[in-house]
């Protein structure tokens, strides 16, 4: 495969806790996740192979990496080592969204 047009209503989505989850693609070396956290959703606590980046496109989220907390608004982002522990949590008002990147250790 070259290239995959992804349009905004494309992705496998499933809720977990407050939480859309909607895969935008997945290969062999990297999987895009758009996640959507209601105020005060947050996510389970995460450790695994890789390496991730996070923008927010809506609202302000927490992203807790090995316990240091980082607050994001939306246009910030943040990278990390994908096998530290994180977890992130809505802390605003509204609907949060963010877009996942995560780039695999070794070729699936």
């Amino acid at each position: 495969m070259i290239y995959k047009l992804i349009k905004s209503s494309d992705g496998s989505r499933r809720e977990v806790d407050g939480i859309m989850y909607t895969t935008k693609i997945e290969t062999e070396m990297m999987h895009v996740i758009m996640a959507e956290l209601e105020p005060g959703a947050e996510t389970d606590e995460y450790v695994h192979e890789g390496e991730e980046f996070r923008i927010v496109l809506e609202g302000e989220i927490e992203c807790e990496v090995e316990g240091r907390i980082f607050k994001l608004k939306e246009g910030d982002a943040i990278w990390h080592l994908s096998d530290k522990k994180h977890r992130m949590r809505n802390v605003g008002g509204k609907k949060a969204r963010y877009l996942t990147v995560r780039a695999f250790a070794k070729v699936k």
